[in-house]
């Protein structure tokens, strides 16, 4: 009799613990996060994992609450030792960035590497590259080209850009052109804006696929369009030399511009050689020893860019590989 009554009341309260979840996710839907926090807590206290993984999210972003990176690392630990895969990606994050935790390079791989080893992709990709870039593990391309394309195999963009660009490189696999074309397409078409600039690169260079000035402009018209600097900067270019479009200083100008105010040291370089030239622009000296000088400050430089990416650690220069880890998770894995 006394067992049949603790099981009832263990499935009343997971039932309400059930609701509470629902309800809190519906209000954080609404982005009603105080509500979603009041619904979340208890549930969160009650030990389920999803619950605590949010509650985590929710303190890393002050969401509802002060923001606490303190108090969102013990969240996000409490649900990452339960095994929930986002909750061990956030918590990898938090020690590679230091954020509520002393910085920790290894102990965030050992998060991504349990993340990972169920199979996300997000964590995969980390796990990548922390390999690629000898952060908290020992550096290792081999290592990193077997969880990018983990990843990658599932269609995580990130993963199959990165991967481009290691076939590009050749590293941890013989450099293979045609292949980093494969890779940068198919994060390309979901809209990854550096692999719609590699791509275009690609193309403009002849390189893995057959030159062609046209499929450039349009790879790197895509990814200059969500604001890629490098990639106006690039589009300039083409509209300057009438390289798959009709030659158009006007335009040249104005993706200059974009880029130039992006900070990109090259376009500021290029803008003030239009107006010193008067091409596109009503000749102006002052204006061209103005973005000389921003460009000089930066250490401006001609010629078009090559392809990126965020595998390598490089120097600051045009053709520096993007980084940067996978941002925090909140709602992914169980």
């Amino acid at each position: 009799m006394k067992n049949w009554i603790a099981a009832a009341l263990l499935a009343v309260l997971a039932g309400s613990a059930i609701a509470g979840y629902d309800e809190g996710l519906a209000a954080y839907e609404k982005n009603d996060f105080k509500t979603a926090l009041r619904e979340f807590r208890p549930v969160a206290v009650s030990g389920d994992a999803r619950a605590q993984n949010i509650l985590g999210w929710m303190y890393a972003n002050g969401q509802g609450v002060a923001q606490n990176n303190k108090e969102a690392v013990r969240w996000y630990r409490l649900a990452a030792e339960q095994g929930n895969a986002s909750a061990q990606n956030n918590l990898g994050r938090m020690y590679a960035t230091g954020w509520g935790v002393a910085q920790d390079y290894k102990e965030a791989g050992r998060w991504y590497g349990l993340a990972a080893e169920q199979g996300d992709a997000a964590e995969q990709t980390n796990l990548g590259w922390m390999y690629a870039n000898g952060w908290g593990v020992a550096q290792d391309d081999k290592e990193a080209v077997r969880w990018y394309r983990l990843a990658a195999e599932q269609g995580d963009a990130t993963a199959q850009r990165s991967l481009g660009v290691i076939y590009y490189n050749g590293q941890g696999v013989a450099q293979d052109y045609k292949e980093a074309v494969r890779w940068y397409r198919l994060a390309a078409e979901q809209g990854d804006a550096t692999a719609q600039y590699n791509l275009g690169v690609m193309y403009a260079n002849g390189q893995g696929v057959a030159q062609d000035y046209k499929e450039a402009v349009r790879w790197y018209r895509l990814a200059a369009e969500q604001g890629d600097a490098t990639a106006q900067y690039n589009l300039g270019v083409m509209y300057r030399d009438g390289q798959g479009v009709a030659q158009d200083y006007k335009e040249a100008v104005r993706w200059y511009r974009l880029a130039a105010e992006l900070g990109d040291a090259t376009a500021q370089n290029n803008l003030g050689g239009m107006y010193a030239n008067g091409q596109g622009v009503a000749q102006d000296y002052k204006e061209a020893v103005r973005w000389y000088r921003l460009a000089a400050e930066r250490g401006g430089c001609h010629g078009a860019k090559q392809p990126r990416g965020d595998v390598q650690k490089r120097s600051g220069r045009a053709s520096e590989c993007r980084g940067g880890l996978r941002s925090l998770q909140p709602f992914c894995g169980e």
